[in-house]
C-alpha cells in the first residue's frame, strides 16, 4: 500500500522534515484508528511479540499490514507535521487511500481514464471508487474475468451519471468535477453527449480532440487548438480524437 498523507507539505517542510516519533504515532493511532472502523472496515493496532506494532486494515478480501515504524518513516519523508493534529490527519488520509474491495468496485465504481504506463505516454480505462475528494483505483487481482467485466460494465454506466461542470473559454471546452478531480474524465465515456452539450453552450466542435491529464480537468477543442494546448502545458498529457476513446484498453 502506498503512503499518501493528504495535503501537500511546504517545500521547507519537505527539505527539512521533522521526525514523526513512533511513540507519538502509536498514541494518536490508538485514538484515531478505532473511529475510522466501519461495519465492513476493521482498522486496528496490533502489538507483535517481536518487532513492534503493526497497523492492520481488513476490508472484505483486502488486508494491509504495515509496521508502525515504517509508517512513521513514510510520514517523516512526506513532511507530515509531528503534531497530534498533523499525525491524525495523515492517518485518516492513509486509511482513505486503502485498496478498493471487489464489492465496493461492483457497487459504486466509476469508469475514468488513468495513466497506462509509468512514463505517462498513454491512458486507459480504470474503475475507481470515490472517497470524498479522492478517487481510489480498483485492481482486479482477485476477480475472475467475467466478474471483472461486470464491474467494468457497471462502472461505465455510472460514469454517464457523473455531473461535471462545463466552462467554455474561447474555442476550448473545459470539463471538471467540483469536488473530486479524478472524476473529470468520466464524461469521456459519452463523447457525443459532450459534443452536444458544448454545442448548446455555443461552441461548435466538428473535429473534437481531447487533451487528457488524469486527475485534471479535460480540455476539448478542435485538432489544431488541442495540439497547441498540449504543447503549452508543462504537465504530461495525451491528446486524442474523440472517436479513439472507445478503443482505449482497460487497465
Amino acid at each position: 500500500m502506498s503512503a499518501p498523507f493528504g495535503g501537500a507539505a511546504g517545500l521547507l517542510q519537505r527539505l527539512r522534515p521533522q521526525r514523526v516519533d513512533v511513540a507519538d504515532l502509536r498514541e494518536v493511532a490508538g485514538t484515531v484508528l478505532p473511529a475510522l472502523s466501519t461495519n465492513d472496515l476493521r482498522v486496528r493496532l496490533v502489538q507483535r511479540p517481536r518487532g513492534g506494532s503493526v497497523v492492520v486494515l481488513e476490508e472484505h478480501e483486502r488486508c494491509v499490514q504495515t509496521p508502525l515504524g515504517d509508517l512513521a518513516d513514510d510520514m517523516t519523508a512526506a513532511g507530515v507535521r509531528p503534531t497530534a493534529a498533523g499525525i491524525a490527519a495523515a492517518l485518516s488520509a492513509w486509511v482513505a487511500h486503502r485498496p478498493v474491495t471487489d464489492a465496493a468496485a461492483a457497487g459504486t465504481g466509476v469508469a475514468v481514464l488513468d495513466w497506462a504506463d509509468v512514463a505517462r505516454t498513454a491512458v486507459g480505462w480504470r474503475v475507481v471508487v470515490r472517497r470524498g475528494a479522492l478517487t481510489v483505483p480498483w485492481t482486479a487481482d482477485r476477480a475472475t474475468e467475467p466478474a471483472a467485466h461486470r464491474v467494468r460494465t457497471a462502472a461505465t454506466g455510472r460514469a454517464h451519471d457523473v455531473v461535471l461542470d462545463l466552462r467554455v473559454e474561447g474555442p476550448v471546452a473545459l470539463w471538471s468535477h467540483p469536488v473530486a478531480p479524478g472524476l473529470a474524465t468520466a464524461a469521456l465515456v459519452a463523447p457525443e453527449r459532450m459534443l452536444q452539450r458544448a454545442r448548446s453552450a455555443g461552441l461548435l466542435l466538428a473535429d473534437m480532440h481531447v487533451v487528457i491529464t488524469p486527475q485534471r480537468p479535460v480540455a476539448c477543442a478542435g485538432r489544431a487548438v488541442a495540439a497547441r494546448l498540449a504543447g503549452e502545458t508543462t504537465e504530461a498529457s495525451v491528446t486524442l480524437p474523440w472517436q479513439r476513446l472507445a478503443d482505449l484498453p482497460w487497465l
